[in-house]
């Protein structure tokens, strides 16, 4: 399921660490695999991706979100 998100990019310390979109609405989304350009702390962006319910991760902090393309907003 492809989607359009805006929200800001937090780091989570599960495990190793994990990248997580918070949106506006506080709907947390964990972010797969994210390009290095995406990882800055408290970001405002905007997010196209697809939510991929074929996987689980060790953070589990809300569905897995593999970026398309993004925005940086702020």
């Amino acid at each position: 399921m492809s989607i359009n998100v805006t929200g800001t990019i937090e780091r989570k310390n599960f495990g190793f660490g994990t990248w997580a979109l918070v949106t506006e609405a506080g709907e947390t989304y964990e972010l797969k695999d994210p390009p290095k350009e995406l990882r800055q702390e408290r970001a405002k962006v905007k997010v196209e991706g697809s939510v991929r319910d074929d996987i689980m991760t060790m953070a589990m902090i809300g569905p897995v979100l593999e970026v398309k393309s993004f925005e940086v907003l702020s």
